[in-house]
């Protein structure tokens, strides 16, 4: 018997608000094998225009560390300010290890 090939798909949503105000909502579970296609949803032009992103992950299930490092990299390439909002321990952990609290406010 084979294995089928489990599909996956980010769960997005990109909310921009008068060009200033960002808020990204991702859900489900945040593995390597959507690196690439995390990287190019926060490489969205209504993101780099905002001034201040906010990175709801309250829907997160689990997020690897390399897709933490892709946040992480996001943020700190975008000259705005970034409030992240997760609700798992488990997520909180992971974005802590990345270094992520370093160059966003991470709320509980």
């Amino acid at each position: 018997m084979t294995a089928e090939p489990h599909s996956a798909q980010l769960g997005t949503v990109i909310t921009a608000i008068d060009g200033r105000r960002a808020e990204v909502t991702l859900t489900g579970d945040v593995g390597s094998r959507l690196l690439h296609d995390l990287e190019a949803r926060l490489a969205d032009a209504r993101l780099q225009q905002a001034e201040h992103w906010v990175l709801d992950l309250h829907g997160v299930t689990r997020i690897d560390l390399a897709c933490a490092y892709g946040l992480l990299r996001a943020v700190t390439q975008h000259s705005g300010t970034a409030v992240v909002r997760a609700g798992r321990r488990a997520v909180l952990r992971t974005l802590r290890h990345a270094g992520l609290d370093k160059a966003a406010v991470i709320e509980e």
